[in-house]
């Protein structure tokens, strides 16, 4: 019965990717919640990746927050560059 379960390293860290974002099928979930009890080091590759994903999605969300736009003035100094330099 726990054969159907085993998974490798491989297939564990690639589930846990799909878990992430919302890909995994719950069948695949238990698979990879048993090799998490066998497995110290995917199991930490699951908290880290978590952790990581995490801190880049609270910069991603700060980064939308900041309006990046040039001013009127810098985009026609830009165009006045760009002709001089296709002269």
């Amino acid at each position: 019965m726990f054969k159907k379960f085993k998974v490798t390293c491989d297939e564990a860290t690639t589930i846990c990717d799909k878990s992430q974002y919302k890909e995994a099928s719950f069948i695949e979930k238990l698979r990879l919640n048993w090799h998490f009890l066998q497995c110290k080091f995917c199991k930490l590759y699951s908290i880290q990746n978590n952790k990581m994903s995490l801190l880049f999605g609270i910069k991603a969300a700060d980064c939308k927050q900041h309006k990046k736009c040039l001013s009127k003035a810098d985009k026609e100094k830009l165009a006045a560059e760009f002709e001089k330099m296709r002269l």
